[in-house]
């Protein structure tokens, strides 16, 4: 047989691919170059990818007219779609890939990039451009342990079998082009006086910009309404105290709660009428509450938790779960969008228990494991309910603990524990409801003690109990004190990544049952592997900038949902139909030329919805009031604010929109020309490594007499850099510095 030449996704599978084959291997670079592009054994070559090498061409690839952008050119939809290198860094590495693939000195090719359709297509991509014939066969690794990659080369797929998949790939890949290089272009022509730069929309990217924008609209017309509670204090015969809340009689209440008071007199009137008085105990129930072990993780589970837990970004913990996988080979392959086990991996699930049972954290759970004599598989193991991937668990290997990082341990940690969790007993919980009856009045008291803690032990963020004293129906109690307290409602919060996530999962639809979310998955927003990029994308572009553990929409974002008013791009739904239509291309349910058509008459139509909505729209521009040097208005422009006019260029004042990767809005500037400098610091900076910072900010005039807006902060007078905050400080801080690292 021929020598054989394998393309991983990257350089360091490339390296694990050559430490299982036989060797030795040789490093080769490219012509003048010094980095290794290639290694070569007696039987084996192995190349790599570096990621995307080749993407999809610009639209002036096809014709030079595209350069400009003109709404007489929309809708462009490509016959058949050009490749091109990514970048000159790129090309290096291409120029190597190609002359490998076509030199003749290799029998057949194996696709070893991420077994996935991202892996399908950046292969796909890579041997179409690279114009090769040879034969092509498949790697699909769920782990890269050197066991599980020998398993892998000894069991190589067909490539014609990933035919579908990589069907579904490129229809993806080619929607997404069509649908945002048209939108984009449209919108961009119609609302150039009133953006600055493009105006970018997408198919996956603009419902979840809807989403947020539309919490942010209920958030900013919620108008708070007070209300008041009446809370007691009370006391058996014998001292045992508890505390309770006042509850309106049944069809009584106020803002559909029953604790809430509509008056300050009418709290006042309850605290007067009860205080001091003898009461009674007249109702006590206790409930027991079973509760079973949360499914295991896929990727967005896995995300959703680390960001409640640490406040890891979405992207953050991606490529942590990543580095498990492909660098310390401790975690199987994370981009999976399943949270069942395969029947053929029940014989792997007490020595993968075991292995992990070695350190001290894990080896009490293990212990229940190993001792099972028959294993609870009902809510880990499904063939139906496992594509591509099955759910992400330890690898049945050694794990160098040592060597991981903190934000890799961290997701170790989680993956470990919900691994051994799910084999663990149902927590048992016994809740207490106690009603208190004091002249007429009716109070209401809610207990809660963990009684069996079963799964909880291993896998649940700590929680505390609200425990009781003992009482009894029909005692006789004192009440001690009785307050009222003033409260106010609250808007909706805003999405955090784990909560956005979650509602990209479900298509905006709010499900918290776990196993209906499972059944709503292929209808979803993006993909679990895309995700994260998703949403730093609409970071990027400035329509939404982070707060701390929350995403927040600019104006910019906001001005643009509500341009598109309720165009179909703003669906979640309608997204998650072509995610659900993208998944049966991949089982051969649905044909991609069906797809592709579909989604070029979208695109005609959203063309010509734009061109007609959006012809004579004017963002009104902000007056930030009189100028602080020559009194004439401050209007806002595209790049600023400042009191030039076509009619008066006035004197010069200028405060620009744009500040370390942020775009300023009016009530940041006006706040400035009033007061000189903001009064709490400005969130969504960013420092050169692309982290979020926040800091105040105040207006200072130069020596030569120009205005700047300056960051007003110790560090930023000392010369010191930007406090490039770590994404997760609050909220590890919240959370009381848990670290599972420790644990």
């Amino acid at each position: 047989m021929g020598k054989t030449l394998l393309i991983a996704e990257k350089p360091s599978v490339g390296q694990d691919l050559a430490r299982v084959l036989p060797g030795p291997f040789q490093k080769h670079t490219g012509a003048g170059d010094k980095t290794a592009r290639w290694l070569e054994g007696p039987e084996h070559a192995i190349s790599w990818a570096v990621g995307h090498l080749v993407q999809l061409a610009e639209p002036d690839e096809y014709d030079d007219k595209f350069k400009k952008w003109r709404m007489a050119d929309l809708p462009i939809v490509p016959d058949r779609f050009k490749l091109v290198v990514r970048d000159e860094r790129s090309q290096k590495q291409m120029t190597v890939v190609r002359s490998l693939l076509r030199s003749g000195d290799y029998e057949r090719v194996v696709n070893a990039c991420d077994a996935g359709r991202e892996g399908e297509l950046i292969f796909a991509y890579l041997y179409e451009k690279a114009g090769a014939k040879l034969p092509v066969e498949r790697l699909w690794l769920n782990s890269m342990t050197e066991s599980a990659i020998r398993e892998g080369l000894q069991h190589l797929r067909d490539g014609a079998e990933q035919k579908r998949l990589e069907q579904a790939a490129r229809s993806r890949s080619e929607a997404d082009w069509i649908v945002g290089m048209n939108a984009t272009r449209a919108a961009t022509i119609r609302l150039r006086s009133s953006f600055d730069g493009a105006v970018s929309l997408g198919r996956v990217q603009t419902p979840t910009l809807a989403i947020m924008t539309r919490r942010e609209e209920e958030i900013r017309a919620f108008v708070p309404q007070r209300y008041w509670e009446v809370q007691a204090g009370f006391a058996t015969v014998d001292g045992r105290e508890y505390e309770g809340t006042w509850n309106a009689p049944k069809g009584e209440s106020f803002l559909e709660r029953a604790e809430r008071i509509s008056s300050a007199d009418a709290a006042e009137k309850i605290v007067a009428a009860v205080e001091g008085r003898s009461g009674q105990i007249t109702k006590l129930e206790k409930t027991s509450k079973k509760q079973q072990p949360p499914l295991l993780f896929d990727l967005t589970s896995l995300q959703r938790e680390a960001n409640n837990r640490f406040g890891f970004t979405a992207r953050r913990t991606l490529g942590a779960a990543q580095r498990c996988y492909d660098e310390h080979k401790v975690l199987t392959y994370p981009r999976t969008s399943s949270r069942y086990l395969t029947s053929d991996m029940v014989a792997e699930i007490k020595p993968t228990a075991a292995l992990v049972g070695r350190h001290a954290p894990y080896s009490d759970a293990a212990a229940h494991i190993a001792a099972l004599d028959l294993l609870p598989l009902r809510r880990v193991v499904d063939d139906a309910k496992v594509g591509d991937h099955h759910a992400i668990i330890p690898t049945n290997a050694e794990h160098r603990l040592d060597k991981l990082g903190d934000d890799d341990r961290r997701i170790y940690d989680l993956v470990t524990r919900r691994f051994l969790a799910v084999f663990q007993p149902d927590s048992v919980s016994e809740n207490t409801r106690v009603e208190t009856t004091v002249e007429g009045h009716l109070f209401r008291t809610s207990g809660r003690v963990l009684v069996v803690p079963g799964w909880r032990a291993i896998d649940a963020a700590e929680g505390r109990d609200s425990e009781l004293p003992k009482l009894e129906q029909g005692e006789d109690v004192d009440t001690r004190e009785a307050r009222s307290e003033e409260k106010e409602t609250k808007p909706p919060g805003r999405y955090s990544d784990a909560s956005l996530l979650g509602a990209m999962e479900t298509a905006g639809k709010l499900v918290d049952d776990e196993e209906l979310r499972e059944a709503m998955k292929e209808s979803g927003i993006g993909t679990p592997a895309t995700r994260a990029a998703i949403i730093e994308r609409v970071i990027d572009v400035g329509y939404v900038e982070r707060d701390r553990t929350a995403l927040v929409p600019t104006e910019k974002g906001m001005n643009v949902i509500r341009l598109l008013d309720d165009h179909a791009l703003t669906r979640p739904d309608l997204t998650g139909e072509w995610e659900h239509r993208l998944a049966r291309i991949e089982a051969g349910e649905e044909t991609r030329e069906q797809f592709m058509k579909d989604i070029a008459a979208f695109a005609g139509e959203t063309v010509g919805q734009l061109d007609t909505t959006l012809k004579d729209v004017r963002i009104p521009r902000e007056n930030l009031g009189p100028c602080p040097v020559c009194g004439q208005d401050i209007m806002e422009n595209r790049k600023g604010y400042s009191c030039w006019s076509r009619e008066d260029p006035g004197c010069g004042f200028v405060i620009w929109k744009s500040k370390a990767g942020k775009q300023m809005a009016p009530a940041v500037a006006r706040e400035l020309i009033r007061a000189g400098r903001t009064a709490k610091q400005v969130t969504g900076f960013r420092g050169r490594s692309g982290r979020p910072f926040r800091a105040k900010l105040a207006l200072e005039q130069t020596p030569e007499g120009k205005w700047r807006v300056e960051f007003d902060e110790a560090w930023a007078k000392e010369g010191a850099k930007t406090p490039e905050q770590d994404e997760a400080e609050a909220a590890a801080a919240a959370a009381g510095g848990q670290d599972a690292a420790a644990a």
